[in-house]
């Protein structure tokens, strides 16, 4: 699922920076009209921010343009924004691409994960002087120890929709593309995600994840009900 096709991602960003910015206090915020739900977390001890600097995480199966509806507004608001190209070969290596564009933004950041960007965010916050916030949207969030294996089962998913390469790249079947990934984009735009796709290394799935810096920094996350890639009912534990 790309995150710009959800209205409701920019104004739900524009809120969590809003508050990031004024006030560290514990928030706990949920809408039944778009079944949103955000939650903040391990904010104690935490001080005030003005950041307004903010770096853009894609999943997989995607890049940096998938950001390509939010970034106008943010820059419209005044955020200097990054929107990073992971190489999706390995956690650690997209975690360094992370930090590399924390480092090239200058000053605090704010980080924004989608999907398996979550998980990339969860590990390059920690312990960064540099980042003041996360930004979940509909997104792993796992503790130590854990992998995107630990919450998705690749059994539950239709048995065409994963293709391997000849070596250890997976693919997104293209002729269920859209069904599975880009339901809510234009058939259009969805035949060229799937053109354009980037290969996952299947490797990450099972890569564990280090100490989590949602337990030290504020933290916000957005629940997808109609994604198809992570259930809803598996963003609800991370929510």
């Amino acid at each position: 699922m790309k995150p710009n096709q959800y209205g409701l991602t920019v104004l739900f960003l524009s809120i969590a920076i809003t508050i990031s910015i004024v006030s560290t206090t514990n928030l706990g915020w949920a809408s039944p009209e778009n079944k949103t739900l955000m939650q903040a977390q391990g904010t104690q001890n935490m001080s005030a921010t003005n950041s307004t600097n903010i770096v853009l995480v894609h999943g997989g199966w995607a890049d940096g343009s998938g950001w390509s509806k939010q970034i106008p507004i943010l820059h419209e608001a005044g955020h200097q924004v990054i929107a990073v190209q992971l190489p999706t070969h390995s956690l650690a290596d997209d975690v360094e691409t992370v930090k590399r564009a924390i480092s090239h933004i200058g000053g605090p950041a704010i980080l924004v994960g989608h999907s398996y960007g979550g998980e990339v965010i969860t590990n390059a916050g920690y312990n960064n002087p540099n980042v003041t916030g996360l930004v979940y949207i509909a997104a792993f969030a796992p503790d130590e120890g854990q992998s995107l294996s630990t919450f998705v089962d690749p059994a539950k998913f239709p048995k065409d929709l994963f293709l391997l390469d000849s070596g250890k790249f997976i693919y997104l079947n293209p002729k269920i593309f859209r069904e599975n990934f880009a339901q809510d984009v234009d058939a259009s735009e969805a035949d060229i995600m799937a053109v354009v796709q980037k290969p996952f290394n299947q490797s990450i799935f099972v890569e564990k994840s280090g100490p989590p810096a949602w337990k030290q920094l504020p933290t916000w996350y957005q629940i997808s009900e109609s994604d198809r890639m992570i259930p809803p009912d598996v963003q609800h534990t991370f929510a």
